[in-house]
């Protein structure tokens, strides 16, 4: 159980975290930054386990099973020690998120999901986000230097009010 609170605990703070860099990010629509990159591309990572922005949370549990936390607006799900996801959703129950967690090994190659450059800071640690306007949706990859937990997110570009 106490593993558990600590997976909670840092996926709510990885989330929190994304999240601010996402209402940092949308207020530089269609500026490119050091960790930000607007990709007229395809992107390379879209999706997570079949799980697609969009999809409904009826569809995310009949293909990933009964999550080990459930709610209206969120599920979270621990695939092993080393691996969980989150999914969250809107008012009409559709994917909105997906953060998925790896601590220490299993994540995919930070190539694989944001391209070939990627900003490390002095403490080692990694970061970048590739927005996708055209698809509508944003993707990060963060590695903590202190713990190497990575953090892959996946988020549908709200307009803005």
């Amino acid at each position: 159980m106490r593993n558990l609170t600590r997976r909670i605990l840092i996926l709510t703070t990885a989330t929190a975290v994304l999240m601010v860099v996402a209402v940092v990010a949308s207020g530089q629509k269609g500026r490119a930054t050091a960790t930000t990159l607007v990709a007229p591309q395809q992107p390379l990572f879209s999706e997570y386990r079949g799980i697609r922005l969009g999809m409904t949370a009826e569809e995310v549990r009949a293909k990933l099973g009964d999550p080990k936390l459930k709610a209206d607006d969120q599920d979270y799900y621990i695939f092993s020690d080393t691996e969980s996801a989150q999914f969250a959703y809107d008012t009409a129950h559709k994917v909105v998120t997906i953060s998925t967690d790896y601590v220490g090994a299993g994540a995919p190659d930070y190539r694989n999901v944001i391209g070939s450059s990627i900003e490390q800071t002095a403490d080692g640690s990694l970061y970048k986000m590739v927005r996708y306007e055209a698809q509508g949706f944003w993707v990060s990859y963060g590695r903590a230097a202190a713990n190497g937990t990575v953090t892959i997110t996946i988020q549908k570009i709200h307009p803005l009010r």
